[in-house]
C-alpha cells in the first residue's frame, strides 16, 4: 500500500507540474524592443509588464514601464512584478543579469533569432508560452511566404555592390553572417565588405574608396549621417550618382516581423541604381 501510495503521490506531483508548465504566460516581461514587438504580433503585448529603453513600436509599447537597457537591468523591480515568464535578449541584456534572474527561479525564454528565417520560428515558440498558437502560427507563416517572395523577387536582378554604413566615427560597417547582411543578399546586393574580421568590422575612409561602391546606404540616426562628408570623394560611383541613401534603422536592425519593411526599403534603394 505504501509504494501504490507514493506512487499516486507521484503521479499527482507530475500532473501538477506538467500542468503549471503548459499554463499560457500572462504575466510576462519583455527585455529588448523585438521581444516587444514580436509580443504584440501575436496578440500577447498587453500582458507585458515591463520593457526596456526603445521599446516604442507599436505606439501602445511606449506606455509599457523601463527597467533598464543595455546598460543593465532593475532584478529588484522584476522581484516586485513577479512575471511568469521574462524573455530575455542575450545579444542586448548583460550576461549577469540573465544569469540573475534565471537563478531566482523565473520562467526565462531566451529571444535571440540570428537569421531572418528565425523570426517566424520565435514567433511560434512564444505563441506556445503565451497560448497564442493560432495567431502566432498565422503571422509566422506570412512573413515566410513574404520573405520567400522577397528573395524570388530580387534573385535575378543585377548584383550592385553596396557600401552599408553602420556608423561613422569610428566607420563601421557589417559583414558575412551580420543581420544587415542577410538583407543584402536577400536583395542581391554585393556587400563590398562582406569579407570583413568580424560581422560588424571598423573599416578606414580609404578601404571604401578602393572598393568604388555603387551606393552607400547609412542607418537613420543623426549621428550616422553627418558623421561623414562623402561628398569629398566624388569619384565614388555612389557620391559620382547620388546614390545615397537613408534607411530606417528600426526597421533595419531589430529581428522582428517588420525587418521585411526593413528589406522592401533595402531592395527599393538597390533598385534606383539599377
Amino acid at each position: 500500500m505504501k509504494t501504490l501510495f507514493r506512487l499516486l503521490v507521484a503521479l499527482s506531483l507530475f500532473i501538477s507540474v506538467a500542468s503549471f508548465a503548459a499554463e499560457p504566460a500572462k504575466r510576462i516581461i519583455a527585455l529588448s524592443p523585438h521581444a516587444v514587438e514580436m509580443l504584440y504580433a501575436i496578440g500577447a503585448g498587453e500582458s507585458i509588464l515591463a520593457t526596456t529603453d526603445h521599446a516604442d513600436f507599436p505606439e501602445a509599447a511606449l506606455q509599457i514601464p523601463r527597467i533598464g537597457g543595455y546598460y543593465g537591468i532593475q532584478i529588484e523591480r522584476i522581484l516586485e512584478l513577479d512575471p511568469d515568464l521574462v524573455v530575455v535578449w542575450e545579444g542586448g541584456n548583460k550576461a549577469e543579469d540573465i544569469t540573475r534572474i534565471k537563478a531566482l527561479g523565473f520562467k526565462v525564454f531566451n529571444s535571440n533569432p540570428k537569421t531572418l528565417e528565425a523570426v517566424a520560428d520565435e514567433l511560434e515558440a512564444l505563441g506556445e508560452l503565451t497560448g497564442k498558437q493560432a495567431q502566432a502560427l498565422e503571422v509566422a507563416t506570412d512573413y515566410r511566404q513574404a520573405l520567400t517572395q522577397l528573395r524570388a523577387d530580387n534573385a535575378a536582378k543585377t548584383e550592385v555592390s553596396v557600401f552599408y554604413q553602420l556608423w561613422s566615427t569610428p566607420l563601421m560597417t557589417v559583414a558575412q553572417n551580420s543581420w544587415i547582411q542577410q538583407i543584402i543578399a536577400v536583395c542581391h546586393g554585393d556587400n563590398v565588405f562582406v569579407d570583413g574580421a568580424s560581422e560588424y568590422p571598423q573599416v578606414s575612409l580609404e578601404t571604401v574608396l578602393l572598393k568604388m561602391p555603387d551606393v552607400i546606404l547609412q542607418s537613420q540616426d543623426e549621428g550616422n549621417i553627418s558623421g561623414v562628408d562623402w561628398s569629398q570623394w566624388p569619384e565614388i560611383p555612389a557620391v559620382k550618382q547620388q546614390h545615397i541613401y537613408q534607411l530606417n534603422a528600426d526597421l533595419l536592425h531589430r529581428a522582428a516581423p517588420r525587418a521585411l519593411l526593413g528589406v522592401e526599403a533595402l531592395c527599393a534603394a538597390l533598385d534606383k541604381v539599377r
